[in-house]
Formats: structure tokens, sequence, C-alpha cells
């Protein structure tokens, strides 16, 4: 687990599915700035659960008390690892998103051999560009018509951070992470 101030991140583990699979199945959840994903038996979820490993991680974002308050997923694209993140719109707004990209930004720098980090976002998702902007990340580049949410193609921005830009680690602990993340 990683342990930040306000929040934790968590792997998810297979109890948890039932839980990823709401979120994942209700629109409502990745909101208007993300894809409509096909819905998804429980089965189909648990087959891309199986499929996970050292290069794809799913988390669970985790207030203090235990609540599970969201998803942070983060996988190798290419060279590079990229991260993205969903909160139920209860707990937005409050910095729990931006503490939990910032643990992302820790462990992937902490724990792999990497010079850079990217996350995308809706150009219109000004909530997300500030998550990543706090997290440390710039603004590098905007990608025309890269994401289909909701009937229309919109514009995306491209986040980056370098690890020469990362300035000091914001985990307070590690606890034990599983073999799903590489151990």
């Amino acid at each position: 687990m990683l342990e930040g101030k306000n929040v934790n991140l968590r792997v998810a583990e297979k109890e948890d599915l039932p839980l990823l699979s709401e979120w994942f199945n209700n629109p409502e959840f990745a909101g208007r700035y993300n894809p409509l994903d096909a819905q998804e038996s429980k089965t189909d979820i648990e087959k891309r659960y199986e499929k996970l490993g050292s290069e794809k991680v799913w988390f669970l974002i985790l207030k203090k008390d235990g609540s599970r308050i969201g998803y942070l997923g983060m996988g190798l694209v290419g060279p590079y690892w990229e991260i993205g993140y969903v909160l139920v719109s209860s707990e937005r707004g409050k910095g729990y998103c931006t503490e939990a990209a910032q643990l992302a930004v820790d462990y992937l720098f902490m724990s792999k051999d990497i010079v850079r980090i990217q996350a995308t976002t809706h150009i219109e998702n000004i909530a997300s560009q500030k998550v990543l902007g706090k997290a440390g990340f710039q603004r590098e580049g905007r990608i025309r018509k890269g994401l289909f949410a909701w009937g229309n193609w919109a514009d995306l921005y491209l986040y980056g951070i370098l690890r020469e830009e990362w300035k000091e680690p914001k985990i307070l602990k590690v606890l034990e992470i599983n073999h799903r993340v590489g151990y």
C-alpha cells in the first residue's frame, strides 16, 4: 500500500472487482470527459484483471477511514508510464485525486528506471488539469481528436513529468505491495 497524508493507494484485489465492475459500467463515475466505454460483464472485467502484471496496475484510492473513493490505473505505454484516475463525484474537489497522482508519481520514480510519466486529459476537464499541475506535470501539447467521448471526437492535452522535475517523494510510508506490481 502507498500511504499519503489523506489517501492511500492499494493494489486492486479480486474482491474489489464487483465494485470496479459497478464503477466501470456507470457512465456517471467516469463523467462527461471520459469515453462511455462498452459495458462489460463481471467476467470480462475479471479477464482484464487476470491479464494485469508488472506493466499495468489498478489501484483503489482509499480515504484514511478505508472508504474506497476512486480508481487510479497506471500502465506502460511504449517506453513511458501513463496514469489515469477517477474519483466518485461526492469526493471530487477535496484534494484526494491530487494526492493520489502524487503518490503514483513517487511510486513510479522510486521503483522504475524511467525518465518520464505522462497523462492525458480532455481539454475541457479543468479539474484534471489542476490535479496534474499540482502533481508536478507540465502541459506538453494538444492531441487533436484523440478521444471519442459521448458521441463526439474531442481534443486532449498531453501532460508529462520528467524524473529531473520530480521534487521529492510525498509518500509517507510504503507498505506491502503485492506481486501484481512487480515484486
